[in-house]
């Protein structure tokens, strides 16, 4: 994912804006954070849950992602928490860290995707799973076998109730509400305050297993949780859910037949593709007043209309019910997106001579003077 050039013009002279992004090392988290830190001068803080190496693996891929944000990011008052975001320890920490530094917080980014979550009222573990509501999900799907690829048929089994609320406490809004609640405890919310979820909605291809099923549910729930934060800040702040465009990340690829899907689209919007980047650079214009916020009727920004385009869509639709293991290479951009894949690992990156032995022994990023504390996994 490549960083955006320093823009002063919309940086501006002065210090950015306080920001705490929770779930920064990955996806549409560490697009934005990376649009912040250059071309919005942004400070605070990112948060995110990562492993680091031991004896006989590599640290995870976010990981190394975080230490090159941070090298990007060189001379920016910026610090990295690796912790649990679920946790109330690391709301405590984070808390205690912006006071300290920075004082209140104009902005809170939540991008979270986790399989899942332990409540921290009751203790209880929570686990997320990606099911149809109903009935059972019957579907193509694409798969790489010896890199050739094919279509295959996709069974889901219906969710039951007990799953639909597991996966609801785990991606819901719950988590995104504890933290308000505790920055506000701390009188941590400056005057204008906004805080963003990012959510989906995507084709009506995906939403047996997506939008309709348990995931969806999940964002529901989400959306319902960002309107009851907007009425509770009143005129003091404004919390939204923004609903991003389809995006190749680790969270996208866990849903049965995006892949698929994602390839089509990409092969149909060509040039009109929008990257993360693109639509976190979108996304903070909106949300610095550089362009309007242009929310829905339910209250939602919205940054996925290069793909919710009906002409787009019906194109797609075309494609999908077309495509078979004979004419996949032609109607989708299959090596394209595996190497996307490739690429969230640290694979198929361009430039990149992997027969050069490479160091993977990299410490996690703590800027001097932010008094900044790791823990371990």
């Amino acid at each position: 994912m490549a960083a955006p050039d320093p823009d002063p013009a919309s940086a501006g002279d002065g210090p950015g804006p306080v920001a705490l992004v929770i779930g920064s090392s990955a996806g549409y988290g560490l697009a934005a954070t990376l649009v912040g830190l250059r071309t919005h001068r942004m400070r605070g803080l990112g948060i995110a849950f990562e492993a680091p190496e031991t004896g006989r693996r590599t640290a995870s891929a976010g990981w190394y992602r975080t230490a090159r944000t941070a090298e990007l990011a060189a001379g920016a008052d910026f610090a990295f928490l690796r912790d649990d975001a679920f946790s109330d320890g690391v709301k405590e920490e984070a808390a205690d860290l912006l006071a300290a530094r920075f004082g209140k917080v104009d902005l809170l980014i939540y991008s979270i995707a986790a399989p899942r979550r332990t409540d921290p009222l009751t203790g209880e573990v929570h686990h997320s799973v990606i099911k149809p509501l109903g009935t059972d999900y019957r579907a193509k799907t694409l798969v790489f076998e010896d890199s050739a690829p094919r279509i295959g048929a996709l069974h889901l089994p219906a969710a039951d109730g007990a799953e639909r609320e597991a996966t609801v406490q785990v991606m819901g809004g719950a988590d995104w509400q504890l933290w308000i609640d505790a920055l506000q405890s701390r009188d941590l919310l400056a005057d204008g305050f906004r805080t963003v979820a990012l959510s989906y909605v995507g084709s009506d291809i995906t939403a047996p297993v997506y939008r309709a099923g348990t995931i969806g549910a999940a964002k529901q729930h989400l959306e319902d949780t960002a309107r009851a934060l907007d009425a509770r800040l009143g005129d003091a702040g404004h919390a939204h859910t923004v609903v991003a465009g389809a995006a190749v990340t680790q969270a996208s690829t866990a849903i049965p037949s995006i892949a698929l899907y994602t390839s089509i689209l990409h092969r149909v919007t060509a040039d009109r593709w929008q990257t993360p980047v693109d639509q976190a650079a979108a996304l903070w214009s909106r949300l610095t007043g550089a362009a309007a916020l242009g929310l829905d009727d339910q209250g939602r920004v919205r940054l996925d209309d290069w793909e919710m385009n009906p002409e787009v869509q019906a194109a797609v639709r075309t494609a999908w019910d077309r495509a078979d293991t004979d004419s996949i290479s032609t109607l989708a951009d299959t090596d394209w997106f595996r190497d996307q894949v490739g690429r969230l690992y640290g694979w198929h990156v361009p430039g990149v001579d992997y027969e050069t032995p490479a160091e993977t022994t990299v410490p996690w990023p703590a800027p001097a003077g932010l008094g900044v504390t790791t823990h371990s996994s």
